[in-house]
This record gives C-alpha cells, sequence and structure tokens, in this order.
C-alpha cells in the first residue's frame, strides 16, 4: 500500500492574496488540483493507495477536493511540516508500506515522476528514507541536502538554520519524500521544534534515522517538475513552464502555433489536427476545437465547441455556451455568446450575438446586434437557415427570422419574419433639397 500525503496547510502569506496560495490557478486550474490529480494518476498503478491533502481551517475540504477521491485532514495551528505529516499518518485506516510526501503548491508535478521517486526509494533496502533533491540556478532559501557521492545523506538544514558554508551547497531540498511506513510514523513523534522558527521540521527526520543506523537517499532530479510557488512571480515563472508544456505537446500532435510563446492554453484545451493559431491567441477553459480549424490572431475562447473547417478572427471574442458547426465563419471584432451557429454560416465583421440560434448558410451583416437583454431578462433570437440579416440591424428578442428571409440593413426588428419574407423596419427616407446650402450658410 501506498499513502500519499499532500501538505496543503502553509498560509502563503508572501502571495499577498485573500485567495489560499494552493486555490491560485495555474493554467485554469487551482495548484492543489494539480498536485491532486498527479496523485490520483499514482493511485491507478497503487489500487490499495489512499491520498490525504493536510489543509488549514482556513480553507473549505469540499473546495481542496474539488470533487476528487481524496481525503482530508485539518491542521489547526501551524505547527510545521512534521506536525502535518503526523495529522495526516493519523487519518488513514492503517500504517502504509510507503508513504510518498508532496506539496500543494508544487504545480508542475506529474505522475511518471513521482512513479520514478517510488521507484527509485524501493532499490534501497527497507527501512530507508528518499528525499528529492534538486540544483536551481538561484538556490535562494531552500533547504541544503548534506550528502556523499553515493548520494547518503548526512542531513538536510534548512536555510534559516544554515551557516554560511552550509548556504554555499547546490543541491537543495524540494521537500519531496518517500520513506516506510512504520519508519516514518514512528520518527516523526521524535521531532522536537528545537529551530529558530519553533516548528517541527520534517527534515529532521533524516538524523532521527541516521541515528538509529537508517539510511537515508537522495534523487537529484531537474528542478523544472519540482518548483514551489510562494510568490507571484513563482506563480509566473510556473504558468510559463506550464505553458511551454502545452505548446509542445499540441506541436508534436498536429497543431501549427504561428507564435507559440504568445499563445495561451488551458488544462481542458482540447485541439484537433491540422490546426492553425496565429499569435497572440488565449484559450479559456472548457474549449473544444475540431479538425482544420483557422484562428487568426488577436483572439479570445472560452466554454465553446468549434466543428471541423472553422475559421475565427482576426480580433473575435468567443464567450462561454458557443457551439460552432462546420465551416463556420467568425470574423474580426464579432463577439459571440450563449448561441448554437450552424455550419457555413458567416458573421464577418463588427457584430455582436449573443442568446441565439442560428441555423445553417446564414449570412450575418456587418454591424449586425441581437439585443438580448431588456435591463431584467435575456430573452433568445432564432434565425433559421438561409437567411440574410443586412448590415446595421438591430434584432430585438425574442424575436424569429424565418427560412430564407431577408432584413433590410438598418433595420431595427421586434417583430417575427414568415420564411421567405422581407423584413424592412426604418422609417422611410425623404430628401430636402439645397437643405445642406442653406444649414452651412447659416453657420458662416
Amino acid at each position: 500500500m501506498v499513502a500519499i500525503l499532500i501538505l496543503a496547510a502553509g498560509q502563503g502569506k508572501r502571495m499577498v492574496s485573500d485567495l489560499p496560495k494552493i486555490l491560485h490557478p495555474v493554467g485554469g486550474k487551482p495548484m492543489i488540483h494539480h498536485v491532486i490529480d498527479a496523485a490520483l494518476e499514482v493511485q491507478t498503478i497503487e489500487p490499495s493507495s489512499q491520498t490525504v491533502v493536510i489543509i488549514s481551517p482556513e480553507l473549505k475540504k469540499e473546495t481542496v477536493q474539488g470533487g476528487r477521491a481524496v481525503h482530508s485532514a485539518l491542521q489547526t495551528n501551524p505547527l510545521g511540516t512534521g506536525d502535518a505529516v503526523k495529522i495526516g499518518l493519523n487519518v488513514l485506516s492503517e500504517v502504509p508500506q510507503t508513504v510518498l510526501i508532496l506539496y500543494g503548491d508544487t504545480p508542475l508535478l506529474e505522475a511518471n515522476f513521482l512513479r520514478a521517486v517510488i521507484e527509485h526509494h524501493k532499490m534501497h533496502p527497507a527501512p530507508c528514507l528518499t528525499v528529492v533533491g534538486m540544483r536551481p540556478e538561484i538556490p535562494g532559501a531552500y533547504g541544503r541536502i548534506v550528502a556523499n557521492e553515493a548520494g547518503q545523506i548526512n542531513r538536510i538544514v534548512e536555510y534559516r538554520d544554515a551557516s554560511k558554508e552550509e548556504r554555499e551547497i547546490s543541491l537543495c531540498n524540494s521537500g519531496i519524500m518517500v520513506a516506510d511506513g512504520a519508519l516514518l510514523k514512528k520518527l516523526v513523534l521524535q521531532i522536537s521544534p528545537q529551530n529558530e522558527a519553533g516548528e517541527y521540521y520534517l527534515t529532521d527526520v533524516v538524523a532521527l534515522a541516521r541515528k538509529e543506523g537508517i539510511d537515508s537517499w537522495v534523487v537529484e532530479l531537474p528542478v523544472e517538475g519540482l518548483l514551489g510557488v510562494n510568490t507571484r512571480i513563482d506563480l509566473a515563472a510556473a504558468e510559463g513552464i506550464m505553458q511551454h508544456r502545452w505548446r509542445r505537446r499540441f506541436m508534436e500532435q498536429g497543431v501549427t502555433l504561428i507564435d507559440p510563446k504568445s499563445t495561451f492554453f488551458s488544462y481542458d484545451t482540447i485541439i484537433g489536427k491540422d490546426v492553425t493559431i496565429s499569435p497572440n491567441v488565449t484559450f479559456g477553459l472548457g474549449v473544444t476545437i475540431g479538425d482544420n480549424v483557422r484562428i487568426l490572431p488577436g483572439c479570445h475562447i472560452e466554454k465553446s465547441t468549434l466543428g471541423q473547417g472553422v475559421t475565427v478572427g482576426p480580433f473575435a471574442h468567443l464567450r462561454e455556451g458557443v457551439v460552432l458547426g462546420d465551416h463556420v465563419c467568425i470574423g474580426n471584432f464579432v463577439e459571440v455568446k450563449s448561441t448554437t451557429i450552424g455550419s457555413y454560416t458567416k458573421a464577418k465583421h463588427l457584430t455582436y450575438l449573443g442568446n441565439a440560434t442560428i441555423g445553417e448558410n446564414v449570412n450575418i451583416g456587418a454591424g449586425t446586434i441581437t439585443c438580448n437583454h431588456n435591463g431584467f431578462v435575456k430573452s433568445q433570437t432564432w434565425i433559421k437557415d438561409g437567411a440574410y440579416i443586412g448590415s446595421n440591424s438591430c434584432l430585438v428578442a425574442p424575436v424569429s427570422i424565418g427560412l430564407g428571409a431577408i432584413v433590410a440593413a438598418g433595420s431595427v426588428v421586434n417583430t417575427d419574419i414568415p420564411d421567405e419574407a422581407l423584413g424592412i423596419a426604418r422609417q422611410r427616407q425623404e430628401n430636402k433639397l439645397k437643405w445642406a446650402t442653406q444649414f452651412r450658410a447659416r453657420y458662416k
């Protein structure tokens, strides 16, 4: 049995935020959910394993769990990582064979990485401890690992308690640890808060194990997957690394990114093959894109589904609840929300379409607005197959435009238009001869 403990009760004061640190999103998903999802993926090969998240009283367990199949435990007082592990172990139904300790502010962890750490731990004679080390370019305030060339750890010293010589060590503690369950449960009870912070440091178990003749080993891994987020600067760095991963993955799957660095995805973005994405495009949550789609520069798309062969942009905004059929064209400065659009329909210029159901082969002229809100409620607009909406038209919902109907340019339509009819809703034009000359003369 493998137990995974995720320590997530830290205060996160350096984020300077009312939102708890572990709930800050990376790629549209809270950091803690990235960690939990990686842990749950590890569980798929360890069927009897359990995951426990240790949280502070300020956090609601439902928010932290996010509907995921994990347990939670409460660390009422912030007494340090050693205390958090002790609380997490007490929640488990039995003493596990192996315990993997993670942190809720490390969103870049991946399941294959964690499985490798567990396998490395099992290579050494039991009982033992395994600590994941790294060598960041700027070690900063990370704890330092004092180890020999074979990887046996002598001790781990926290930065604030380290001497000048110890701070020169480049091998840093990532915080991730694997331990034999019975050994860990025994050692955490022996930790004492004999340090500057007055906390129970989990890292003290290494020295305690050494006193009993038990080895601790370091496995050194790349920094990228181990980045902990403590500040907004760290959060931006984590976002950058995550976006780089996703850009690479999409390009490997047959997506063309004209300028990868200016394209941003969410964790749940789904894209088909032979899709071309131009610079400065952002995908919010809940986007699914079919094959052979073109996204032109400057678009923002969220909670939308795009069919095959769709063209969007430049400078289009697809908001929540948009479904575009095959070969739809949404052009420049067009905003769409809560609208379904049938195949081969076009809205190419300066248009707002909201709370509408639009059929196939419809042409939406420039400047068209579906007036869907009266200040109190939103109403629906229906535009049936083959209709033609002239430029600068306002469709005042609720209203229906019939099959093959035409709306004359400049109309304000607030009554249904039957199939194949022409709807004209504008005042008859009157020309006053010589009026312009007389007007200018008055002002001279």
